[in-house]
């Protein structure tokens, strides 16, 4: 999120694209032969990139990850994103450039969302400083944001049918809030507090609040104070099945603007939704590295 507000960015990198039409398709036996970095910019000229790429487009280190002309590289101190994508369509346009995203501190926390470990979050610096330069008008500016992880033996719909995440920052750091509905009737409800040194501090999570719903008429829920009633600042991304926004509300008596993200797994499991997705998501089966 930019420190002026009205422009924000998430990229996410992966192995087994989850969100992927053609990762389903193939059965998921592969997730090296399915795999993007997914770019995506919020206000004025925003842009969303996401070419699902095969194996060969995959080259991997202990601290650079590539995916065809896109990549990022761990130097010690800061995550540098190096990107170089085609919008889908309808606005089929190159977003170039690079985001630097240098944390605070780095934690050890891991948090199964599953009994069985299926699923883990892993939430490696919850606060960070960023530094975007993208070759776009008005697209040179510093801002705050995070990095974090995912890991699933299963597919996602597999266990979960609906959850919510939040990052907030607040005071000398973070606040995360991750809740899940699980198919077997479970539900998780966790709150994780980290300081600028990356400690974190497990906290009762205020209460749920409802937030109004998505263009797509998604459900979402979110936490904050007692009495205090959140509302959105700007749409992000608004999916059928899929929701990030950033998003005002107070914890703690703090007010504070963080990215919310709210998925409804019943609805991805449509497979009506596959079609549409592969508009938005095209396969590159093949990539040569000059």
């Amino acid at each position: 999120m930019s420190d002026g507000g009205g422009r924000s960015l998430s990229i996410i990198a992966f192995i087994g694209s989850v969100f992927s039409p053609w990762y389903a398709w193939s059965g998921r036996r592969a997730p090296e032969n399915n795999v993007c970095i997914n770019v995506a910019t919020y206000g004025p000229g925003g842009r969303f990139t996401m070419t699902d790429r095969g194996q060969s487009a995959l080259r991997q280190s202990p601290d650079h990850f590539t995916v065809g002309p896109s990549s990022l590289h761990w130097t010690g101190e800061e995550l540098v994103i190096a990107i170089n994508e085609i919008g889908s369509p309808p606005l089929v346009l190159r977003v170039r450039g690079t985001i630097r995203v240098r944390p605070t501190a780095l934690t050890s926390v891991e948090l199964p969302l599953t009994e069985d470990g299926a699923h883990i979050w892993r939430p490696f610096a919850p606060t960070c400083s960023i530094r975007v330069d993208l070759e776009a008008q008005g697209w040179q500016w510093d801002g705050h944001g995070y990095f974090d992880a995912n890991f699933g033996t299963r597919a996602l719909e597999q266990d979960f049918s609906y959850w919510t995440w939040g990052r907030f920052p607040t005071g000398r750091g973070s606040t995360c809030f991750y809740d899940a509905k699980r198919l077997d009737g479970s539900e998780l409800g966790v709150g994780v507090q980290f300081d600028d040194c990356g400690h974190a501090k497990a906290i009762t999570p205020p209460p749920k609040a409802r937030l109004k719903r998505s263009l797509w008429a998604l459900r979402r829920e979110i936490r904050a104070d007692s009495g205090a009633q959140p509302e959105q600042v700007q749409s992000m991304l608004d999916a059928p099945f899929y929701s990030r926004a950033t998003v005002k509300t107070r914890i703690n008596g703090e007010d504070t603007v963080g990215v919310h993200e709210a998925l409804d797994l019943k609805r991805f499991r449509s497979p009506l939704l596959k079609p549409m997705l592969a508009v938005r998501v095209p396969r590159r089966n093949r990539w040569r590295f000059d």
